[in-house]
């Protein structure tokens, strides 16, 4: 009897000596930052965290359709990050974490199709620049994402749903995965928009730690604002565009969509660096650690331009007879609280920070009369670029040629003819006259209008736009409403970030039924600056985003 009862005693001694069952890591909205610390601090491993990843999309995919690709190998992969950490080798801040990328960018363990589905199941010959510095910072690519087809350089009139590719569907919002249930749109697309062409779906409902999109005008700004993440265009040339399906290389960019500012830096700094395929990645400086510039106070007299005309306020352009553009009312409110924000965080408001070539009075240098050329009558009339046109003919041409003999089609020519023929199978849902306008863009004949046309992109948004008024005003970034200034950004390809802020009713014209119910809309705000301005744009954007902290998840 003594011997049980001291062996009672000392056992019960044990059980409350020992430490307590650690709780289990949770994926869900955790930052890069709270992963390494589990990993480091042994609480979870990579394979607990693609475990759990695996799962989420297994539970919501059905749902949001936010992967075209997952990769079956992910577990494997996380089990040798696992080992490393185990060894004392841990690459970087991203090692074992798991990151999807957009299906442009190439990969050779898994499919590239962009969307296409003349590329459904095509691994290509070589993998991009992107892919290589993701492993070699031991990142675990663990899918491949969502996208407009061909980054939404196919349908004209009608224009292709955000998110839709004849490959996956339809992308679905995860604050309101509903269809929308209007007749006139009754074909599938999701009730609350997207943005395109990159998804910001699984990230937002936590499939992984982040994403890698691409923007050629929007691609990345767009998904972020619809998916409250925070999104990084960053300049032309930032990060190396080799291996990623292009558009035109005056504009397109790779760039980071996170939950937060941190996550979106630690991604850059791992994507960016010097790429001798790509010689637009000697246009900035390499910074590698973009956390060193995320301060709390980094609004503190900082000079904040707030574009009013046309992106806020209603303006008349040259030759129109009534004011065009602004903001509605649930906007307005919701940028007035903004820019209280940044007023409380120390900066100065410089208001108004038109961009010059918007309110200019001479139709030849106003910006709002220069749009995208997307069909042959527009190029006629000479009132618009054909830079994305041309350059689809030049740069896709081109990088189908690197693809090798096992490329399903040789030319852009041939892809159009493909998708003709396999029509009823859903190859051009909503047409392709986007494609048929950039085949007829022969490269020397519109050589001298593409020439033309770039000049005044660069001379309305850089020269005489974004350039003239942060030097007149002496400002650190301007502040767009939603993803609204991407364009007059693109087209010089420079920098921005934007940052989840607020929710706004999703009420279209023509409106839901009654009884719908549609949830609101994320609606963020955009820091743009001039080339190579991603450090002080980040540091702006991590001031709001703590100052704010207005990001709310989707589900659990």
């Amino acid at each position: 009897m003594r011997k049980a009862l001291v062996a009672l005693l000392l056992s019960t001694a044990a059980a409350f000596a020992a430490p307590p069952p650690r709780a289990p890591f949770n994926v869900v909205e955790a930052t890069i930052p709270e992963m390494q610390k589990a990993l480091r601090e042994g609480r979870t491993t990579s394979r607990e965290l693609v475990q759990q990843s695996l799962i989420r999309i297994a539970t919501y995919e059905d749902k949001l359709h936010a992967a075209i690709t997952v990769n079956p190998n992910a577990l494997k992969e996380a089990d040798e990050r696992d080992r490393e950490r185990a060894a004392g080798k841990v690459r970087g801040l991203l090692h074992g974490i798991p990151i999807a990328i957009k299906d442009n960018i190439q990969t050779t363990d898994m499919p590239t199709t962009g969307g296409a589905l003349a590329f459904a199941g095509f691994v290509p010959p070589y993998e991009a620049t992107v892919t290589k510095n993701l492993r070699d910072a031991g990142a675990i690519i663990i899918a491949k994402t969502q996208m407009t087809e061909l980054a939404n350089w196919i349908a004209g009139n009608p224009s292709m749903p955000n998110n839709y590719n004849a490959l996956n569907g339809y992308g679905f919002n995860p604050y309101d995965p509903r269809r929308d249930p209007r007749d006139a749109t009754f074909d599938g697309r999701p009730a609350l928009n997207t943005g395109g062409s990159s998804s910001g779906a699984g990230t937002a409902a936590s499939f992984w730690a982040a994403n890698v999109g691409t923007e050629t005008s929007g691609s990345i700004l767009s998904p972020s604002n619809q998916n409250m993440l925070v999104g990084v265009k960053p300049t032309v040339g930032r990060i190396s565009r080799y291996g990623v399906i292009p558009i035109t290389a005056d504009q397109d960019t790779p760039g980071p969509m996170a939950r937060t500012v941190t996550d979106a830096a630690i991604l850059l700094g791992a994507l960016e660096g010097p790429d001798p395929h790509d010689p637009a990645t000697a246009r900035c400086s390499r910074v590698s650690d973009y956390t060193q510039f995320l301060k709390a106070d980094g609004l503190k007299g900082a000079r904040i331009g707030i574009p009013r005309a046309a992106y806020y306020a209603p303006v008349t352009p040259p030759g129109a007879d009534k004011p065009r553009f602004g903001l509605n009312d649930d906007q307005q409110k919701v940028m007035a609280e903004a820019i209280a924000a940044l007023r409380n965080a120390g900066a100065v408001i410089v208001d108004p920070a038109d961009i010059p070539s918007v309110v200019d009075k001479d139709a030849a240098n106003n910006l709002l009369l220069w749009g995208v050329c997307t069909d042959m009558d527009e190029v006629k009339q000479r009132k618009c670029s054909v830079d994305l046109a041309y350059g689809m003919e030049r740069d896709f041409n081109a990088w189908l040629k690197t693809m090798g003999p096992g490329a399903p089609v040789k030319s852009l020519a041939e892809l159009r003819e493909w998708n003709r023929k396999h029509e009823k199978a859903g190859a051009i849902k909503y047409g392709q006259s986007l494609l048929d306008l950039s085949d007829a863009m022969d490269l020397e004949t519109f050589r001298s209008r593409y020439e033309s046309d770039r000049a005044r992109d660069l001379q309305l948004t850089a020269a005489h736009g974004i350039d003239e008024v942060m030097k007149s005003q002496n400002l650190d970034a301007l502040l767009f409403p939603g993803s609204s200034g991407a364009n007059v950004a693109a087209r010089p390809g420079y920098p921005s970030v934007i940052v989840p802020f607020a929710t706004i009713p999703n009420a279209p014209t023509p409106a839901f039924p009654e009884g719908f119910n549609a949830k609101p809309s994320p609606f963020g705000v955009t820091f743009t600056g001039m080339a190579c301005s991603e450090p002080t744009l980040l540091r702006l954007a991590y001031a709001f985003e703590q100052a704010t902290k207005k990001r709310l998840p989707p589900f659990p």
